[in-house]
Formats: structure tokens, sequence, C-alpha cells
């Protein structure tokens, strides 16, 4: 079953590097992240999977995988159960930690294959120490905070801001849409734009992602109202 999984996902790699679109267009199937709640656990305690997947022409919508996987470290495959990781004892996770070459104190990665259908990701889950998914900060949308699902509306043919506290260098902002154009999708600060033959509607993804595993996201549907007449 491994050897299978990871012939899919090269086969999959492969077939991607021939991909058009840019990297902030959300219409065609992906993974848009895996998510791990919490992405770092202390020993006995547990953390649930789940992801972000967008398919074109149907949106983007939180998901559970449909198979997941230990590749490595083999010695904890049976760390993960279903969707669902359970970090083992301290003599096991000390027993990993020599195994990889890690320092008595390094929290163990537990490297996870992830597939929903024939889409496939790869996720890393800490055990032996204790951290959450970064929290989204000050997320604004044109001069305003909306909350998560609010719809959204763009001016046509106008450059529309958005933001989120997050440092550029410590942190991995991205934002996807499915409609207009998005400028500076992988910075903290970004900007759409909606020409006469862009996708006039569909949805905005703000992922935010820490150096260490952990995960964030918001979905909201967006749409241009039309330009008023001459």
């Amino acid at each position: 079953m491994k050897l299978a999984f990871l012939v899919v996902v090269f086969a999959v790699v492969a077939a991607c590097t021939g991909d058009v679109d840019p990297k902030w267009q959300l219409d065609h199937d992906r993974i848009v992240a895996v998510r791990a709640t919490p992405p770092h656990i202390p020993s006995g305690a547990t953390s649930q999977l789940d992801l972000l997947l967008a398919m074109k022409g149907a949106g983007t919508s939180a998901a559970l995988p449909d198979q997941a996987i230990v590749v490595s470290p083999m010695s904890l495959a049976d760390a993960l159960s279903g969707n669902t990781v359970t970090a083992p004892s301290e003599d096991r996770l000390a027993a990993a930690r020599t195994e990889l070459g890690l320092a008595a104190t390094d929290p163990v990665p537990l490297q996870l294959g992830i597939a929903s259908g024939t889409l496939t990701a790869v996720k890393t889950v800490y055990l032996g120490d204790s951290a959450d998914n970064p929290a989204l900060v000050n997320v604004t949308f044109d001069g305003t905070q909306p909350a998560d699902g609010d719809p959204l509306t763009v001016p046509a043919d106008t450059d529309v801001h958005m933001s989120v506290d997050a440092s550029d260098a410590t942190m991995i902002v991205n934002w996807l849409s499915s409609c207009g154009t998005m400028h500076d999708f992988d910075l903290h600060t970004a900007y759409i734009h909606v020409l006469p033959g862009d996708p006039q509607s569909g949805e905005l993804v703000l992922t935010v992602r820490d150096l260490v595993g952990g995960v964030s996201w918001e979905i909201w549907p967006i749409s241009a109202t039309p330009a008023p007449a001459p």
C-alpha cells in the first residue's frame, strides 16, 4: 500500500509540472492545505487531520482525507489510525529520536502521505511537544474585517487590497482566488483586480502557515459589482 501511494504521489507531481494555471488560481483540482489539529502533540495526546480541497467548477470545502499513511518513521506507523494521530509513549519517542538522529528534546516529525481521490499531499505532525495552528489575526478586505464565510464584493476594474497580520519572514501566506486576478498572492498584503474578461465571481481563500507544521485558513464567496454604464 505504501509503495502504491508513493507511485501515485510521484505521478501527480510530475503531471503538475506542466500546469499552466497561476499559483493563486483556485479554480482547479488541488489539495490547498492539510491541517493537523493540533500540529504538535505530547505523548498520549491526539491530533485530527483534515484538508482544504478545491475542485474545478465546484469550489472549495473542508474534508477528511480518503487515505492517510505513515511514510516515516515506520517504527511509529501505529501512531496513525484513520485520520487520528496519537503520540506514543515517551520511551518510543526517545527510540524514534535515536533512529532519526535527533536531540533528546527535539519533537519527532511523523511524515504522512495524504490522499483525496487522485490528489495527494504530504503532511508532518510533530510528536513530543505542544503547539497550536497559527491564529489569523486582523484579516482585512477593502478596509473591513470580514468574518469567515461573509460574502465579499469587489468594484469592477479597481485594485482592492487585503491583509493579515503575519510576518513574511516567518510565515507562509497565500491568497487564492477563482475571481479576478490576484497580485502579491504570497505576501501578507495583497490586492485583487477584476477586469471585464476575468471570472466575475468565485471564492477567496487565505492560508497562513508557520514554519513548524501549523496551518489555518478562511474562505469567502467573492463577486464583482458591475461597472457603471458610461
